[in-house]
């Protein structure tokens, strides 16, 4: 009944593994010493990730010892290994110039590549590819040849055409007749690999983006199509997700770029905020965020586009169940978004009472310290330019507000390593009301002890 297949290793006496070629035949491969060499390569690659430059002296002769490594069929770990270590490589050699970087990265980009096409484990699949977009990141611009680029958007093409058949062999398998639970299962399982290589796929683009900017777009065209037809409302949840997190990357990265591919990703990513999965409310949101941040002002192309997303991000907010674990981040990327509107494209002197305590009610955030920023500057920007709404009567809502900044350094969602500006404007917010005694002590009263404790520095 299964309509797939996968390779099944079965293994009989000790230090022997067999693997099936076909119904009839299979072939053997001893494999005592292999756990040996598969340490040797996990602690190379501990040496390099931990050692960094340190490392460097070793790095020519480990190098030539891991690029063969990743067509070694007989111990997928140890093709993990190889594709892992490649990146830790890179990164060890790049104080000793650029032609020593493109000299190692020459070597190492025709194996690394031809494993991205060939490798048909997907869980070493999704090293290598992890791997690639590592590389991307740790080299920066000017080492990835047009040839090379051209052979990495040709691997990624043929992923995203080889998942979008499989979509359609799911559909089919769905309406066999011998269709059952365990069918069922076995797609399922096949799903959450997929999601996985799309991710990676998604990971690499996120990095080619990041590194080229503006000039990775040429080469983008060359995959568009393929993401446009992720976001068709038949396909599963998954490509939805993946392929706007690949519009939000355009968005971020290449800006001036995006009206080209508007008319393939707004209504989507406006219909996709109230999605039944998370992740994909959650990419929807960031997009919607990320045009009120690139494109902003009351003049901004995207300002109806924008504000007619408020209601849906409002929406998934109040939703009873926005703060379960699993909704979380959606949730507080909803409140990001919402707010970035409101600071660059509404402007806070637009805003009308309700509509800043109905903000206000939303904090704090919990989870995500990457939005906290956005998030709590926008608060700050209401108390730093003496919004009434937000300060209350009298500045009746100065202890809710240091509370709502004091549980977001209590739960890290902000945090002084990453977030030094913001933290800074926090510091002069609080500075001066802890001068004035009568005000400090006001405040104090109205604040669970774990805050007091933290605001005293104790």
């Amino acid at each position: 009944k299964q309509w797939y297949q996968r390779r099944v290793a079965i293994t009989a006496g000790e230090g022997w593994e067999f693997v099936p070629l076909s119904d009839q035949q299979k072939f053997g491969v001893k494999t005592a010493g292999l756990e040996d060499k598969n340490t040797a390569c996990q602690m190379l690659v501990c040496y390099a990730r931990e050692l960094k430059e340190g490392f460097a002296g070793y790095t020519e002769q480990v190098v030539k010892i891991m690029v063969p490594l990743l067509k070694f069929y007989f111990h997928d770990l140890i093709r993990s290994a190889a594709a892992e270590s490649l990146p830790f490589l890179l990164e060890s050699v790049k104080h000793k110039g650029d032609d020593y970087v493109r000299d190692m990265w020459n070597y190492i980009c025709p194996e690394l590549f031809k494993s991205l096409q060939t490798e048909m484990e997907p869980d070493i699949l999704a090293v290598v590819m992890e791997s690639v977009a590592t590389c991307v990141e740790v080299l920066g611009v000017g080492f990835i040849d047009g040839l090379q680029m051209e052979e990495l958007v040709e691997a990624m093409k043929n992923h995203l055409k080889k998942n979008y058949d499989k979509e359609e062999e799911r559909k089919n398998a769905r309406k066999d007749e011998d269709y059952d639970e365990e069918v069922e299962e076995g797609i399922e399982e096949e799903l959450d690999q997929d999601d996985y290589l799309l991710g990676k796929i998604a990971d690499i683009i996120h990095n080619l983006f990041g590194v080229y900017g503006e000039d990775f777009v040429q080469v983008f065209d060359k995959l568009t199509e393929y993401f446009v037809a992720m976001l068709a409302p038949e396909r599963p949840g998954l490509e939805h997700q993946w392929a706007i997190c690949v519009f939000d990357d355009l968005i971020d990265f290449a800006p001036n770029s995006a009206p080209k591919y508007q008319q393939h990703f707004l209504q989507p990513m406006m219909h996709y905020l109230t999605d039944v999965n998370p992740g994909v409310r959650q990419a929807s949101a960031y997009g919607v965020g990320a045009l009120a941040t690139k494109f902003p002002g009351t003049n901004s192309p995207y300002l109806e586009f924008c504000k007619n997303c408020i209601p849906n991000l409002v929406n998934v907010i109040n939703d009873p169940d926005s703060r379960e674990v699993e909704n979380m981040s959606a949730t507080e990327n909803c409140i990001s978004a919402i707010s970035k509107i409101f600071k660059h494209i509404i402007g806070q002197d637009n805003l009308d009472e309700t509509t800043v305590v109905t903000w206000l009610s939303w904090l704090p955030i919990q989870e995500d310290d990457e939005e906290s920023v956005h998030i709590y500057g926008f608060l700050l920007d209401l108390v730093e330019n003496n919004n009434v709404f937000a300060l209350g009567k009298s500045n009746s809502n100065l202890p809710e507000i240091i509370k709502i900044l004091t549980e977001g350094i209590i739960n890290k969602t902000i945090k002084s390593e990453d977030h030094p500006e913001l933290m800074t404007r926090i510091q002069d917010f609080i500075l001066p009301l802890q001068k004035n005694e009568a005000v400090w002590s006001a405040i104090l009263a109205k604040l669970p002890e774990t805050h007091k404790v933290l605001l005293s520095g104790q």
